[in-house]
């Protein structure tokens, strides 16, 4: 199953879109009719038969104002959850006679106003000397001539690209740090566990809907997928409803910690069977380490194996044989194929090994193996710890680059 992140409409001749990663279809939300028809008429008959009076009907002076377990939670993060506004320039379609035979006095011509394209969501997690530091999706800001945050305050102010990572779908903005006045803390993903509480907030729809609170569950702690670029990831899957808008925001634990950026949704699968409550979140252990090497170098370079695994956490068995996954570890990664003459191949890893240790540190999902593989320069040599036919062997593996 491919994932991707698009969606939009049309309006005053340029695309105006709010972003988030929709997964084989549009969103449906369709309402029956009659239904509600129903619903009101019996109300409508229910009400006839029983007179309320307007004396008994009273509101308690012990209401709790924070009755809402995730309440302390959203304050936590709410000031420093943004909505990040990409604009580009309006193609000029008015062309003049002298445009048409090249004159070279055109750029203000042809380029035009900039307009509002898309709109999606960031979370402010640092404030260093004279800027803050935002983290949002990649394709968020992907194209943009110009890119704006709107803060949870209201206002809106010009923003930098730091820099971009397309393959994770992470990329760093910055702000004068003077309108900085709340910054989120990152939690550890690696202790997430399936049925703990969250929060997803961010701009669903756009800015119009600034700092939109939703709650859920981790369904699972770490998943893998297949993005519609062909690249696999470990996610963070969440029944809390994340809608186009959410893209870039933050999936907040009971303590207020972001323990992942929310990324994308699944609303219909490969047969055309509608979905709900799945969306998924790039692991917070990940961003932390994908951020911090855009704003040092402003892109990621990276240390291949040149294999293509998966993560044996959470595959049920019946699954494993349709996968032909021989191996019966609950944990590790893996290895489905190797590519000729990578990394891999040239350290004697095969189709069939199950990946248990880098370095002698445990990895039991993608994520895990990307962040270590991260820490490390093309060139560098790890050893890998593998499992196979039962039997650990360790492998010596130079680093090639992507």
């Amino acid at each position: 199953m491919m994932y991707n992140q698009n969606s939009g409409h049309q309006q005053h001749g340029i695309v105006k879109t709010v972003i988030i990663g929709l997964v084989a279809g549009l969103i449906g939300g369709g309402a029956s009719y009659v239904a509600l028809d129903q619903i009101n008429n019996a109300n409508m008959n229910n009400n006839a038969q029983t007179s309320i009076s307007s004396s008994s009907a009273k509101t308690s002076k012990n209401s709790a104002k924070t009755s809402g377990t995730m309440t302390p939670a959203y304050n936590d993060v709410k000031g420093a959850v943004v909505s990040v506004i990409n604009m580009k320039r309006q193609s000029n379609s008015n062309n003049s006679l002298f445009d048409i035979f090249g004159d070279d006095d055109n750029d203000n011509k042809s380029k035009g106003k900039l307009q509002t394209y898309s709109e999606g969501s960031g979370v402010i997690y640092q404030k260093a000397g004279n800027k803050g530091y935002i983290v949002t999706n990649n394709h968020v800001v992907s194209g943009s001539d110009k890119i704006q945050v709107m803060l949870s305050n209201g206002k809106t102010v010009n923003a930098r690209i730091i820099g971009t990572d397309a393959t994770t779908d992470l990329a760093v903005l910055s702000i004068d740090s003077s309108y900085v006045t709340q910054t989120a803390e990152f939690g550890d993903s690696k202790s997430l566990q399936a049925g703990q509480t969250v929060i997803a907030v961010g701009s669903p729809l756009g800015s119009e809907y600034a700092s939109t609170v939703t709650q859920g569950i981790i369904s699972a702690p770490a998943r893998t997928i297949t993005t519609s670029s062909a690249n696999q990831q470990t996610v963070i899957q969440t029944d809390a409803a994340i809608n186009p808008g959410n893209s870039g925001g933050a999936l907040v634990n009971s303590a207020g910690q972001v323990i992942g950026i929310n990324s994308m949704k699944l609303s219909q699968s490969s047969d055309g069977t509608s979905v709900e409550g799945m969306g998924f979140a790039i692991p917070s252990n990940e961003v932390v380490t994908i951020v911090n090497q855009l704003v040092k170098k402003g892109k990621i370079v990276r240390p291949q194996l040149g294999v293509k695994v998966i993560a044996l956490q959470g595959i049920p068995s019946s699954y494993r044989k349709h996968l032909n996954i021989k191996s019966n570890l609950k944990n590790g990664i893996y290895v489905d194929s190797v590519t000729k003459h990578s990394a891999a191949a040239t350290a004697g890893i095969k189709a069939g090994d199950v990946i248990i240790k880098v370095d002698n540190k445990a990895v039991s999902d993608v994520a895990s193996l990307h962040s270590i593989l991260y820490n490390h320069k093309v060139g560098d040599r790890v050893t890998l710890t593998v499992n196979r036919n039962g039997k650990e062997i360790n492998l010596q593996v130079k680093l090639q680059s992507d």
